[in-house]
C-alpha cells in the first residue's frame, strides 16, 4: 500500500476552522471512490475513526465523494460530474498527476477539492473533505498557478460557463472576496476578515457564480484574474 495512504488552494486554507467543529456535530457523508482496491481501502481506513465523517456506499445530496486515481481519465471525470450534476454532491480527487488539458474540465464541472496523491495523508485528506462540504474549494497552491495560466489561454467567453454570457463587472465587495479566496482562506476565515456574516460571504459568492454562469470557486477565481479584478 502507498506509505501516503497507510495510516493523512485555491491553496490549502489557513487558520482551519476544522479544529473548531463539534466533535458530535454532523457528520459528513463521504462515498469513496477508486480505480483499485487498495487505494481505496487506504482512504476508508484513513476516515474509518473521524466522528466528522460518515463514510457511505452510495453518494448523497450534499454529501462528497471522493474519487483515487493515478491519472484524471474519462471514468473519473464521468463520476465525478454525475456525482455534482445529478446527485447534487461535492466532488474531491485525489490524483498523482493532472495533465494542463484537465484542469479546465476540474473547474467547469465543479470539482470542488484535489489533493496530490504523495500529500494523501488522514488529516489532508479530511481536510479537503470538510472544505468541500462546507463549499469552499481547495486546490494546491501549484495546481491553482496551472489553472490561472490555463484560463488565460481561454477567450474571455470560456472564461464563463457559457457563451451567452459577456464579461460582467465585479462589485467592489465581490472583489474583495475573491482576492481572498484566491489567497486559500475559507469562507469562516473571509467573513471574519471582512465583517461579514458567513451566510453573507456564501450569498455574495453564489450570486457570482450564477451571474456569471461559473461552477465553483476555483472557476470564479480564474474568471476574476483573467479580468484583471485580482
Amino acid at each position: 500500500m502507498p506509505s501516503s495512504f497507510d495510516v493523512g488552494n485555491l491553496a490549502k486554507p489557513r487558520n482551519s476552522v476544522y479544529d473548531s467543529l463539534a466533535p458530535f456535530g454532523p457528520r459528513v457523508p463521504v462515498a469513496v471512490r477508486a480505480r483499485d482496491p487498495i487505494s481505496r481501502e487506504g482512504v476508508l481506513s484513513a476516515f474509518k475513526d473521524d466522528s466528522r465523517i460518515e463514510l457511505c456506499d452510495e453518494v448523497s445530496p450534499g454529501g462528497v465523494v471522493l474519487h483515487v486515481d493515478h491519472t484524471f481519465g474519462r471514468t473519473a471525470l464521468t463520476q465525478l460530474r454525475r456525482a455534482v450534476g445529478e446527485d447534487r454532491a461535492q466532488a474531491v480527487l485525489v490524483v498523482e498527476m493532472l495533465q494542463d488539458e484537465d484542469l479546465y474540465e476540474i473547474a467547469s464541472h465543479g470539482i470542488s477539492a484535489v489533493v496530490w496523491r504523495h500529500e494523501a495523508t488522514p488529516s489532508r485528506l479530511t481536510q479537503a473533505v470538510l472544505a468541500a462540504a462546507r463549499g469552499d474549494g481547495d486546490l494546491p497552491a501549484d495546481l491553482l498557478g496551472r489553472l490561472i495560466r490555463q484560463m488565460g489561454t481561454k477567450s474571455p467567453n470560456a472564461a464563463v460557463g457559457n457563451s451567452s454570457y459577456p464579461a460582467q463587472r465585479l462589485t467592489p465587495r465581490e472583489v474583495d472576496v475573491m482576492r481572498l479566496v484566491a489567497e486559500g482562506f475559507g469562507t469562516v476565515d473571509i467573513a471574519a476578515k471582512l465583517c461579514y456574516s458567513e451566510r453573507t460571504i456564501k450569498d455574495i459568492i453564489h450570486k457570482l457564480t450564477t451571474r456569471l454562469n461559473l461552477r465553483n470557486r476555483a472557476h470564479a477565481v480564474a474568471y476574476a484574474l483573467r479580468e484583471g479584478y485580482i
